[in-house]
């Protein structure tokens, strides 16, 4: 076997133990008296190459693997007194948005209130 064959039978089997259903559900968690199980969504890119000898070269050698990934947090399904539900993770964007959109309530109610000062003194 080449060394270019064992890079990718090294990468194709730690991309195996990716591949396994277990890892969408997270290992339950018990905390005070309730059971929180985390759901996950991940993904990932793989990429080989591969080379022996050139043409015309007296030698030649290659090869390359990669492998990249992520985890992204969805929500968790909570077992509790109250039975079970499935909660849903605010992604960052939407905390954002919601903050903003708070405070220029805010701001826009501080103005109108000063505004109404204003016209009364008047």
């Amino acid at each position: 076997m080449t060394d270019v064959d064992q890079l990718l039978k090294a990468t194709v089997e730690e991309l195996d133990k990716l591949l396994n259903p277990k890892n969408v559900l997270g290992d339950p968690i018990e905390r005070d008296g309730a059971t929180v199980i985390p759901i996950v969504s991940y993904g990932f890119g793989f990429g080989a190459g591969g080379g022996e000898g050139g043409e015309g070269a007296k030698t030649g050698t290659g090869g390359g693997a990669g492998a990249g990934g992520g985890i992204k947090p969805l929500g968790a399904i909570i077992i509790d007194a109250n039975g079970a539900r499935v909660e849903a993770v605010k992604g960052a964007m939407t905390s954002v948005a919601q903050a903003v959109a708070d405070a220029a309530g805010r701001v826009m109610g501080a103005k109108a209130a000063a505004e109404d000062d204003t016209s009364r003194d008047g």
